[in-house]
């Protein structure tokens, strides 16, 4: 005859661990996605000389367009430039949301900027500070959401959407400026990173003790390839008294500080064999770069923007031999593809506006 079982007592649930409670709210903030519809948006580019804005509509086109200077008194400065271009633009349109892409780090919230160091924010609540000026002018807010964008990721999800990317599932996005920017999309996603600053490829060590960047370290990959590494290296040639210098500086005046990236540019679209010989060395960094993108990420296309990309071939093609010199597998894997962007300057604004719609 079986032993009978003693019952058990009831086990008692455990409180809800209050940090887990939170995190799991927060990643459902972070996942969810509330599309609002393709009405005309505001989309916001911020950049270190110049604030751009525009309405674009669902398809892309930007049908109204201002720019403003960027005050380089103070942050606030630029927070009341901003909410000014989002008053007048919502003066014209019936607005359903607005974008503001910033360069620095922005949170997974997309509400403050952590870093921006051309703009001297830090922990700056950047959606909070432009709503609250919008409605001090308007006496209501514009639309029903307002976000913020690094803008890197801005002109990233453009190129997806309506440019050089579209129909690609997974993309990288690189912007060649002043330094250089990057954006991932994987299937209809913005990739942000657990803390919202992924895509800082700018910021990849590939020289190690090499140029100081303005971030602080040593041989960061912008250093080496973007605007200001095109514009450092032609100037040094310039000081040196170089014979093949001397269209350079010719174009400058005689005075290598005045040698600026589209001097350079068009020197070379001329045949000029020191600035294409400069361009040949930046897109070798550029391909070097890429290839350590295609390792990281395996992506079907990285998109090339930004003003450098504008020399088109004289840099996209040293770029695509040194990317399948460096490659990782070579000759055992696919290749990517390596295009030049084709949305140019309102790339940010168009992705900024779109993003702010509930998209990526």
């Amino acid at each position: 005859m079986a032993t009978p079982r003693t019952p058990r007592a009831p086990r008692r649930r455990r409180a809800p661990d209050p940090r887990r409670v939170a995190l799991q709210q927060r990643l459902r903030q972070q996942t969810r996605r509330v599309f609002i519809g393709d009405g005309p948006a505001v989309g916001v580019d911020i950049g270190g000389t110049k604030v751009a804005a525009g309405v674009v509509d669902g398809e892309g086109r930007v049908v109204a367009q201002l720019r403003r200077e960027t005050p380089t008194t103070s942050p606030q400065g630029v927070e009341d430039t901003i909410a000014e271009v989002v008053e007048e633009l919502a003066a014209h349109h019936d607005i359903v949301s607005v974008g503001i892409g910033a360069a620095g780090f922005v949170d997974a919230e997309r509400a403050n900027v952590l870093f921006a160091p051309h703009l001297a924010w830090r922990n700056e609540p950047l959606r909070e500070a432009v709503e609250r000026r919008v409605r001090a002018r308007l006496g209501r807010r514009v639309g029903r959401r307002t976000v913020v964008e690094n803008d890197a990721n801005a002109a990233a999800w453009a190129e997806y959407r309506f440019g050089a990317g579209r129909g690609e599932s997974r993309l990288v996005c690189v912007t060649m400026g002043t330094g250089i920017g990057g954006g991932i999309v994987t299937q209809g996603r913005v990739v942000r990173g657990r803390y919202g600053i992924a895509g800082e490829f700018g910021h990849m060590i590939v020289v190690p003790g090499g140029h100081r960047c303005e971030c602080g370290n040593r041989g960061c990959w912008e250093q080496y390839a973007s605007g200001n590494a095109l514009v450092r290296e032609a100037r040094e040639l310039a000081r040196s008294n170089s014979p093949v210098a001397h269209h350079l500086l010719e174009l400058a005046g005689g005075n290598p500080e005045a040698i600026t990236g589209p001097m350079v540019t068009d020197a070379a679209r001329g045949g000029d064999p020191a600035a294409v010989e400069l361009f040949e060395d930046v897109g070798r960094w550029l391909g070097i770069g890429v290839a350590n993108l295609a390792a990281a990420f395996d992506p079907g296309t990285v998109v090339i923007g930004g003003g450098v990309s504008d020399a088109d071939e004289l840099l996209l093609g040293p770029c695509r031999e040194a990317y399948r010199r460096t490659l990782t597998g070579r000759g055992f894997r696919p290749e990517l593809t390596i295009a030049r962007a084709s949305l140019g300057p309102a790339a940010g604004l168009v992705g900024a506006a779109d993003l702010s719609r509930g998209w990526g």
